[in-house]
């Protein structure tokens, strides 16, 4: 049984590149989510990660582009890589390639990788 659909994939990623960060995340995440950012400590729950994530684009000036190259998906999980380009308050320019892991169920995200370069 599929855990997600190519439409589900696909609206996450339309919400990723008009920046919809926190909407993705809000309408795709479970409640009980584990997201990783490299090898960081992996951060546990819903709004625990909402609130990270609003803090890291707290100091972005500038969003301008997310976008996704390859994609992926096998019933729970899915791959894709992206660019993710923006412009940080300070002035510098921030270029993100990453490759993105994530397990659903029910229709929803459990878990997330992000792989950067």
């Amino acid at each position: 049984m599929k855990q997600v659909t190519e439409s589900q994939l696909n609206e996450v990623h339309n919400m990723l590149a008009k920046g919809e960060f926190i909407e993705a995340m809000e309408r795709f995440y479970m409640d009980d989510v584990v997201l990783q950012e490299a090898n960081e400590t992996p951060k546990k729950g819903k709004q625990n990660v909402i609130d990270g994530e609003k803090e890291m684009l707290s100091g972005v000036g500038e969003f301008i582009r997310y976008e996704v190259h390859e994609k992926a998906l096998n019933n729970d999980t899915t791959f894709y890589s992206a660019t993710m380009e923006y412009v940080e308050k300070s002035g510098t320019h921030v270029k993100v390639e990453q490759t993105v892991v994530s397990k659903w169920e029910n229709g929803k995200i459990k878990s997330e990788r992000f792989y950067h370069a």
